[in-house]
């Protein structure tokens, strides 16, 4: 989607270490969580973000929003890096970049009124007062399909849907340039991720904010997102326009990602083939030297031992924006595939 106009968010080489308190394993010794991860996302693109559990996804997004100190790299919003500013020099910026909770309830004051919570970041930024910020928190929960009148009750006397409205109400009420989703639907039921989502789709359409939506429901991503990275063991390990990565995997870990999402067809799911990746997802305190999928790539003894020594980097083989970082991976040639994608995953009739 990108025009040649100034990216909203550029990330480059972010990393995030903890290090584990005294008084529990692993006491003193260091998570790897991000290790050197790089994005753009341009203006009013929606990039995915997905990987298992445990990848590193979430962590970059707070990392984005401030929630958490990055240890190292760059992170540029509306070009102005903003990576170690303190809480008072970060504060103008704020405005432009909010963030949707994974969690509907426990992401919204319990002692606060629904209207409250959605206009305090409105009143914060001293954007209106009194009857102008009354009319502006009545026209955000129309906005976002709920009625004025919910505005004076409780985050309890809602339901997980109505509370995920709000709290993207609550997102949207400063007109932020980035809005960074994680997980916004996990914990609803079916139907109600579902109209979220096409809530979220109809107010990007309609406002032009661009988006960093992690998630590991590879559906949502296909129907939401222009891009797509995905994550593996604190690093990105492919990215690729939506419908390029959904029709042509190339990495491994990608391949047996969009192999494991589910059919709507039941015939269709009984019959098709997957990748069964194999072992568990390493440590990430002592994280796999070279490449770090090495360990469950169902191709690794191709590679060997420059898997093991060199660490893939990550490279535009197409020339056309999809990236990937395996050694098995050549410029202008086609990837090893494992598994042929879903045609209804894939959304493509061109295989």
């Amino acid at each position: 989607m990108s025009d040649g106009s100034q990216p909203v968010l550029e990330v480059e080489g972010l990393v995030k270490h903890f290090t584990i308190g005294r008084g529990v394993a692993n006491s003193g010794r260091v998570v790897h969580a991000v290790d050197g991860v790089s994005f753009s996302i341009a203006p009013g693109e929606v990039l995915g973000l997905v990987g298992e559990s445990g990848s590193g996804k979430t962590t970059v997004g707070y990392c984005v929003n401030r929630l958490y100190e990055p240890t190292a790299g760059t992170i540029r919003l509306d070009g102005a890096d903003i990576t170690h500013l303190s809480r008072r020099g970060l504060r103008p910026h704020r405005r432009r970049m909010h963030i949707v909770f994974q969690d509907p309830y426990s992401s919204l004051n319990p002692r606060m009124t629904c209207g409250q919570i959605v206009g305090e970041p409105i009143r914060l930024h001293g954007l209106a007062r009194r009857s102008a910020l009354e009319g502006r928190v009545v026209e955000l929960f129309d906005s976002v399909g709920l009625r004025p009148e919910l505005r004076f009750r409780y985050p309890h006397e809602l339901s997980g849907g109505q509370r995920q409205r709000v709290g993207l109400a609550r997102a949207l009420s400063v007109n932020p340039s980035l809005l960074i989703a994680d997980e916004p639907v996990s914990a609803l039921d079916v139907s109600v991720q579902a109209s979220v989502l096409n809530l979220m789709r109809d107010l990007r359409s309609e406002l032009g904010f661009s988006c960093l939506f992690i998630s590991h429901d590879l559906a949502t991503v296909e129907y939401l997102c222009d891009r797509v990275a995905v994550m593996y063991l604190g690093k990105i390990v492919e990215v690729a326009p939506r419908e390029e990565l959904f029709a042509r995997p190339k990495h491994p870990y990608t391949q047996a990602l969009l192999s494991a999402a589910l059919e709507p067809d039941p015939d269709l799911q009984r019959t098709r083939s997957r990748v069964v990746l194999e072992g568990d997802i390493p440590s990430p305190i002592e994280p796999p030297s070279g490449c770090r999928f090495r360990t469950r790539c169902p191709l690794e003894h191709e590679s060997a031992p420059r898997s093991t020594d060199e660490e893939p980097p990550l490279v535009d083989v197409t020339g056309r924006g999809h990236l990937v970082a395996c050694h098995l991976v050549r410029r202008g040639s086609e990837a090893p595939r494992l598994v042929e994608p879903s045609p209804e995953l894939a959304g493509a009739p061109d295989r």
